[in-house]
């Protein structure tokens, strides 16, 4: 008899203390986007550089390409000089001779930045020495091809020395490569930006770049390299898209059909920050034919400088009166 009370004593205990817990809340599924679709106009002949944020589905920003040539990387330890490979740009170290007097590039190594963004594969490289908390000068002087215009004119041939990275601000001079009158360039750096370009045309800082925190990709032109069949390495301006060198990442799939990509599949994917990861090759030059065609089965897995994840796929490169430069981009929020 007392052990059937306790049992029912046990039994209304428990049923007490369930009820004072609420049932679990269902927790509704991570709504995804809807699937858009954005067109990018760089132009026939590739004028701009196009600044884009998959979060707001919209162009941040766009620039002539040609508006500067050097960048300075602004981070608070940073010092690297990166140039505009959208214009086909070259360096080539001189060593230590003197500043200003005429030089050629005959018989010196012009190099080109690694298009992947790597901050230790610039042309110019390491430029300084240390001196206490200061970088000074290494008293090289960097014979800098300027490029080509969008119409394939050459831009000019200039040579640098840097100066100084001194309180966050850098000193260099430069001056046309055949001699004559220098100038000095002031850089100084901007925490909300990846780099501060400047244009050697002008001898002014440029407005160039958006804030490192407002884009995800660049649709622009840049040099990287190509192969042979025979396995010969040569540098060539390609056009394609950047990843931002701050945080974004991404991930490509050529297996999976672009509507049938989740969120899920998404986490289970090896993803790289070389910015050239996207690249140019999600399109071919059609000889049969004489047009530029999408490849249909390239997805790419993006994660967004604010962490959240898309799938894009391009669709199209030609803008609806026909012309080329015109890149059109489907994609959805994950």
């Amino acid at each position: 008899m007392i052990r059937t009370a306790i049992l029912i004593l046990f039994a209304v205990l428990v049923f007490s203390l369930q009820s004072c817990f609420k049932e679990d809340e269902k927790i509704a599924p991570h709504p995804r986007g809807n699937v858009q679709t954005d067109t990018v106009p760089m132009t026939e002949n590739y004028l701009y550089q196009v600044y884009f944020s998959l979060d707001s589905g919209k162009i941040i920003s766009t620039n002539v390409k040609t508006l500067f040539d050097l960048g300075f990387e602004c981070t608070p330890a940073g010092w690297h000089v990166i140039l505009n490979t959208s214009d086909f740009m070259k360096v080539a170290d001189l060593g230590k001779v003197t500043f200003g007097q005429p030089y050629d590039t005959t018989g010196v190594q012009l190099l080109f930045d690694k298009s992947d963004g790597n901050p230790d594969s610039t042309a110019i490289g390491q430029w300084f020495t240390l001196a206490g908390a200061d970088t000074i000068s290494n008293g090289h002087v960097y014979a800098v091809s300027r490029g080509l215009d969008e119409l394939g004119n050459p831009l000019g041939l200039y040579q640098l020395i840097f100066d100084s990275l001194k309180n966050n601000t850098y000193y260099f001079r430069y001056a046309p490569l055949k001699g004559g009158a220098s100038a000095p360039g002031i850089v100084n750096k901007n925490p909300g930006v990846n780099y501060m370009f400047f244009s050697l045309k002008t001898g002014e800082m440029v407005p160039s770049e958006p804030p490192r925190q407002k884009y995800d990709l660049l649709f622009s032109q840049y040099t990287t390299m190509l192969f042979t069949n025979q396995g010969i390495p040569y540098p060539y301006l390609v056009t394609g898209v950047l990843l931002n060198r701050h945080l974004v990442v991404t991930a490509v799939d050529s297996t999976a059909d672009f509507s049938s990509i989740t969120r899920e599949k998404a986490l289970t994917l090896n993803y790289t920050k070389a910015m050239d990861a996207i690249g140019y090759d999600w399109k071919y030059y059609n000889f049969s034919t004489g047009v530029y065609t999408i490849r249909p089965k390239l997805n790419y897995i993006i994660r967004s400088i604010s962490g959240f994840y898309y799938k894009l796929r391009f669709v199209g490169y030609y803008s609806k009166e026909g012309l080329k430069g015109y890149p059109v981009i489907e994609y959805q929020q994950l």
